[in-house]
C-alpha cells in the first residue's frame, strides 16, 4: 500500500487532519467547542485512536460526529456497557465513537473513531465547560493542553496505564487553529498569552467584549494558555441559572442551580501579622524530565535549576523560630534531616549546601512514597505543617496520590507547582483542592520564584478556621449543596459554591448568603445578597459545572470506601453522569451510527494519533557489544529529554525499559549523530571517556555485519530527531558521577540571588568583601562610608536594603519577605543614627530611597 496524507514517525497514516478550537469566555467561565476532523486516505477501513490532555475540572458535556450529511449525538452511558456497544458496533460493520476519562487521572481522554471507511471523512465535535483560575495579579487563567507528556507509571502500581502515543512537538501532524471571544460586565484591559496571538479585537465602544487569535503556525510545543485582565477587581457575585424545561422538577437539572464566587476581605490588622511558626515541608521532584529546560529553548534555565534557586529564596524567607525539612524524589526518595529542625543560621547552611548540588538524577516520578513517609512523622505542637510540592506531574498514579493528601488533609496544608508544560493540571490543582492550599503553574516564559513566593506568603497568612456557610432564602425555598464544604480561605483568592434550589419564588424575590470563618481568633463573616430571578441565555453552563463539582466528590468518596460499600455511590455518580450529560470516570459517551445500512466490510486497520510532547521520548532498539565486537539485541530502550550536541566519543544509554537490560549500559566507540532535534536535555544519555563491554558473546540476529554497521543503523533510527550541535559540558550527568561531587557550584551570577545568599537566618547581613561585590562596590568604598556610630551588621543590612529597592523593585515579590525579616532584625537592634546610614547609603549606591519605604 502506497502512504500518502499525514504520516507518524513509523511512517503510518494518520487520519486526524486537523483541529479547531473556540473559546467563548463569560466573565470567569469558559465554554470550549473542540472540532477534530479525520480523513482515512488509506484503501482499507480504519479505526483511529486519538489520547489527548484536558483540563482535569473541565466538565465534558457535548460529544458528536458528523459524517458527511448525517449528524449522529452522543449519549452518556455506563462505561463498560457504551465500551460493548463500541465493540458491537465495529464488529457488525457499523461506524461508532467513543469518549472516556482515564481510570487514573481525569486530565487525559481516550477518542476512538471505529470503522472510518477508505475515502471517508468525519468531523468530531466535543465540548466542555470550565471555571477559570485567578491568578495572584487578578488575571483569569485558562489552559489548552496541547502536549501531553506520557506519564511515570510506578512499580507494582494496579490497573491499566494510559497508553500514550506521541512525537516530538516539530513533528506532529496536525494543525491547530485557535480563537477566543471575550465577554463581561466590566471592560477587558488586555489578553496576554505563552503562545503567538494575532491582536486583540474590541467588538464595542464599552470593550466588554473582545476576540483573539492564535497565531498562524502553532508548533505545539506549549499548551495555549490565556491570561484575561478585567479593568476592575473581581467582586463577589451569583448567577443564577433555570432548569431544563423537560427534565423533572426536583432533580439537579429539573431545579434552578446558583453559582456564588466569593472574594473574602480579611481585616488589614490581622493580615499584618505575619505568622513565625510552623513547620515547612519542600518536596522536590528530582526525575530525569526534571533536566528540562524551562520553555524549550537554550536561553532558559533547566526546570532543577530554576528549582535550586527557588529554593534558596524560601530558605531565606523563612521566619525563626520555625520548623522545616527539604525531600526529594523521582524513583526513590532522599531527605536531607531525618525530621524536620529547627530553622537557624547553621540548619539552614547545611540545607544550602545540599542544594547546591541537587540534580535531575533520581529516575522515574515516584511521588507517592516520599508522601507516605511525610505524613507518618509526627506533627510539632504549635507549628501547623505547610506542604510545598514542586513537580512536572507526569505521574500515571494522579487519583491514588490526591487521596493521601485528602485523607490528611487535617494535619496540613498543601501548596502544589506544576513546573513546565504538559503538567498534569489533575494533580496539581487537586493536591492543592484537597489539601487547602494554593495551586500554581510555571510555565512558558513564567519564573517559578515569584509564583512560589506569593504562595508562601498564603502559608504565612493566619490560618482560617471554623468556616460554616448559612443561607437565608425566602419561604418555599430550599437549598441543597452541590460543592464540598469549604475548608481553607485566601485573602483575594475565590471561593465557589454551587447550589440547587427547591421550591417556587416570585421574580423579585432575593436571597443572602452567610461565610462565617474565624481568622487569628478573630471572628468573621462576609455576605453576599443575591436575586433569584434566572438570568438569560446561560444555556446550562452551571447546571454543568455544578454538576461535575458534584460527581467529582462522589468519585473521591467511592475510592475511599471501595470495597467497603455495596457500590450505591458509584451508582449515584452513573445516575447523575447520564441525567446531567456530564462524563465521569464511571461513564463514557458512546456514538453509533445506525442510519448506515451498509456494513463497512474488510479487516479494521488500528491507526493511534500522535499528540505533542514536550519530552520527546524516544524508542529504538538497542544492540550489545561484546569483546569480539558482535552485536545482539537487547530490547526497546527509551531516550528522554535529552541535548546532543554533536560527535561523541562514547554514548552510554541507561535505564532500558526492558527487564532483560536492567541497569546496565551500552558502550559505543566514536558515534556521530546528525540530523538531530531534540530540545531538552536528555537525562539517559550520558557521555564517559572510557570505552566498554557488556556480557559474554551471543548470537546476532544481523548476521555478518559488522560492530561498525549495526551501531550505525542502532542511531539511524534517531537520525530524523537529532540535529547535530556542538558539544556541550551540560551532557555529563550520570548519577554516580553527580553523587560524588560535594562542591558547592560556582558563585550566583544572577545579582539578586547574589545578594540574597549572603543573608544570614536572622535577617542581617554581614560587612565582608562578598556583599561589597555583590553591591557593585569595593570593600574600602563600603567601608570608608560607614557613620562612625553604626557597627558593621546594621550598615550592611541597610545597604543590602537600600540595593533590594532601588535596584530590583520588579522583582520585589521574590524578595519582600526576606527584606521584611531584614527591617525586623535591624528594628530588635534599636540602632543610632539610622537616617544618617540611610542618606549615606543612597549616596554611596547612587539611589533615593526614602526611609520609610524601607520599614523603618
Amino acid at each position: 500500500m502506497s502512504c500518502c496524507g499525514l504520516l507518524t514517525v513509523q511512517k503510518q497514516p494518520v487520519p486526524l487532519k486537523s483541529i479547531e478550537v473556540q473559546l467563548e469566555v463569560r466573565d470567569h467561565v469558559a465554554t470550549v467547542v473542540s472540532t477534530l476532523n479525520y480523513e482515512n486516505k488509506e484503501d482499507k477501513p480504519l479505526e483511529a485512536v486519538f489520547v489527548f490532555p484536558l483540563p482535569g475540572d473541565a466538565a465534558v458535556c457535548h460529544f458528536s460526529a458528523t459524517i458527511g450529511q448525517t449528524q449522529i449525538i452522543a449519549e452518556v452511558k455506563e462505561k463498560q456497557q457504551a465500551r460493548e456497544e463500541y465493540d458491537d458496533a465495529l464488529s457488525s460493520g457499523q461506524q461508532a465513537f467513543l469518549l472516556e476519562e482515564s481510570e487514573q487521572s481525569p486530565d487525559i481522554f481516550s477518542l476512538s473513531v471505529g470503522s472510518l471507511p477508505p475515502g471517508e471523512s468525519a468531523s468530531i465535535r466535543l465540548e466542555y465547560v470550565i471555571e477559570l483560575a485567578v491568578q495572584a495579579d487578578d488575571g483569569l487563567r485558562f489552559c489548552l493542553p496541547a502536549v501531553l507528556n506520557p506519564r511515570y507509571e510506578p512499580q507494582g502500581s494496579e490497573g491499566a496505564s494510559v497508553q500514550v502515543t506521541s512525537v516530538p512537538a516539530s513533528l506532529v501532524p496536525y494543525s491547530l487553529s485557535f480563537s477566543a471571544r471575550v465577554s463581561s460586565p466590566r471592560p477587558v484591559s488586555k489578553v496576554e498569552s505563552s503562545c503567538s496571538l494575532d491582536p486583540l479585537q474590541y467588538l464595542n465602544t464599552e470593550q466588554t467584549q473582545a476576540t483573539v487569535k492564535l497565531a498562524a503556525g502553532h508548533k505545539f510545543d506549549r499548551d495555549v494558555e490565556l491570561l484575561i485582565y478585567y479593568k476592575d477587581a473581581h467582586q463577589p457575585t451569583a448567577v443564577v441559572e433555570a432548569g431544563q424545561a423537560s427534565a423533572k422538577p426536583g432533580t439537579l437539572m429539573g431545579d434552578p442551580v446558583v453559582m456564588l464566587s466569593l472574594y473574602p476581605e480579611f481585616p488589614q490588622s490581622v493580615m499584618s501579622s505575619v505568622s513565625s511558626c510552623g513547620e515547612f515541608v519542600f518536596l522536590m521532584d528530582r526525575s530525569g524530565s526534571m533536566g528540562s529546560r524551562m520553555n524549550n529553548s537554550e536561553s532558559h534555565q533547566t526546570r532543577i535549576s530554576s528549582a535550586r534557586d527557588t529554593l534558596l529564596l524560601l530558605l531565606k524567607s523563612l521566619p525563626m523560630g520555625c520548623y522545616f525539612n527539604i525531600y526529594s524524589f523521582g524513583s526513590s526518595y532522599e531527605h536531607i534531616f531525618p525530621k524536620s529542625v529547627e530553622y537557624s543560621q547553621e540548619t539552614m547552611e547545611e540545607a544550602l549546601k545540599k542544594v547546591e548540588v541537587m540534580d535531575a538524577n533520581l529516575g522515574g516520578t515516584e511521588i507517592l512514597e516520599p508522601l507516605k513517609h511525610i505524613y507518618s512523622q509526627p506533627c510539632i505542637p504549635s507549628q501547623p505543617r505547610q506542604l510545598f510540592v514542586f513537580t512536572d506531574g507526569e505521574v500515571c498514579n494522579t487519583k491514588d496520590v490526591i487521596n493521601l493528601v485528602k485523607k490528611n488533609s487535617g494535619s496540613h496544608r498543601c501548596f502544589s507547582f506544576g513546573i513546565g508544560e504538559g503538567s498534569s493540571s489533575a494533580l496539581i490543582n487537586g493536591l492543592a483542592k484537597e489539601g487547602g492550599g494554593h495551586a500554581q503553574f510555571i510555565t512558558g516564559t513564567d519564573r517559578m520564584q515569584p509564583k512560589v513566593m506569593q504562595s508562601l506568603q498564603f502559608a504565612l497568612q493566619p490560618a482560617v478556621v471554623d468556616i460554616s456557610v448559612t443561607w437565608d432564602l425566602p419561604k418555599g425555598v430550599s437549598v441543597t449543596a452541590l460543592s464540598p464544604p469549604i475548608t481553607t480561605l485566601f485573602q483575594g483568592q475565590r471561593s465557589l459554591i454551587y447550589a440547587q434550589l427547591t421550591g417556587q419564588s416570585s421574580d423579585a424575590a432575593e436571597g443572602c448568603v452567610t461565610v462565617k470563618y474565624s481568622l487569628a481568633g478573630h471572628p468573621s463573616q462576609n455576605q453576599l445578597h443575591f436575586s433569584l430571578k434566572p438570568e438569560e441565555d446561560t444555556g446550562l453552563t452551571v447546571h454543568r459545572l455544578g454538576a461535575r463539582t458534584l460527581i467529582r466528590s462522589l468519585e473521591m468518596e467511592e475510592r475511599e470506601h471501595r470495597g467497603q460499600q455495596d457500590g450505591g455511590v458509584k451508582e449515584k455518580v452513573v445516575e447523575l453522569s447520564v441525567q446531567s450529560g456530564v462524563s465521569s470516570s464511571f461513564t463514557a459517551l458512546i456514538a453509533v451510527n445506525k442510519g448506515n445500512n451498509e456494513p463497512i466490510l474488510g479487516p479494521l486497520v488500528r491507526r493511534d494519533v500522535p499528540t505533542a510532547d514536550s519530552k520527546t521520548c524516544l524508542y529504538l532498539r538497542c544492540y550489545r557489544l561484546d569483546q569480539d565486537s558482535e552485536c545482539s539485541e537487547i530490547d526497546n530502550v527509551t531516550l528522554k529529554s535529552c541535548s546532543l550536541d554533536g560527535p561523541y566519543d562514547n554514548i552510554n544509554v541507561f535505564s532500558g525499559t526492558g527487564s532483560s537490560f536492567g541497569s546496565r549500559t551500552l558502550s559505543m566507540n566514536r558515534v556521530t549523530l546528525k540530523s538531530c532535534s531534540l530540545d531538552d536535555p536528555y537525562d539517559n544519555i550520558n557521555v564517559f571517556s572510557g570505552t566498554g563491554s557488556l556480557g559474554p558473546s551471543t548470537s546476532s540476529k544481523d548476521g555478518g555485519k559488522s560492530a561498525k554497521k549495526r551501531v550505525k543503523s542502532v542511531f539511524s533510527r534517531i537520525g530524523c530527531y537529532l540535529k547535530g550541535q556542538s558539544a556541550s559540558s551540560q551532557s555529563n550527568k550520570a548519577s554516580s558521577s553527580r553523587d560524588a561531587d560535594t562542591e558547592p557550584k560556582q558563585p550566583l551570577r544572577d545579582p539578586l540571588l547574589q545578594l540574597v545568599s549572603l543573608q544570614e537566618a536572622s535577617g542581617r547581613w554581614v560587612l565582608d568583601p562578598a556583599l561589597a561585590a555583590a553591591l557593585g562596590k569595593t570593600s574600602e568604598e563600603v567601608e570608608k562610608t560607614k557613620p562612625a556610630l553604626v557597627n558593621q551588621e546594621v550598615w550592611a543590612t541597610i545597604l543590602a536594603l537600600i540595593w533590594l529597592h532601588g535596584f530590583k523593585m520588579n522583582a520585589k515579590e521574590e524578595w519582600e519577605l526576606l527584606a521584611n525579616k531584614a527591617v525586623s532584625w535591624l528594628c530588635a537592634q534599636n540602632a543610632p543614627c539610622v537616617a544618617e546610614c540611610v542618606e549615606a547609603g543612597n549616596t554611596l549606591l547612587g539611589c533615593a530611597v526614602q526611609r520609610d519605604v524601607l520599614g523603618l
